[in-house]
């Protein structure tokens, strides 16, 4: 499952949030990838200030802080809805 985080540059809640997907990252359940929002001017503009956000596909798992329990969520979900 691919996740996207939202981050920006010199951002220590980016980094927090980036660092604590590593035990998902690890297990091999997820991916994600990095976009700075400062380099994408129409991302900036819709999550500003909200950075860092943490989405699966279109939806939004968390923003500021990691929620390993709506990301595990997410990811179980996900997965249950692509075996079927």
């Amino acid at each position: 499952m691919n996740l996207t985080l939202l981050v920006r540059a010199y951002c220590h809640l980016c980094d927090e949030m980036h660092a604590n997907l590593a035990p998902f990252l690890a297990s091999g359940s997820a991916t994600v990838e990095v976009i700075d929002v400062d380099g994408e001017p129409a991302l900036e503009r819709l999550w500003g200030d909200k950075v860092p956000v943490l989405l699966g596909g279109a939806q939004e798992l968390c923003h500021y802080r990691l929620d390993t329990v709506a990301v595990a969520r997410w990811l179980r979900e996900t997965t249950a809805a692509t075996s079927r």
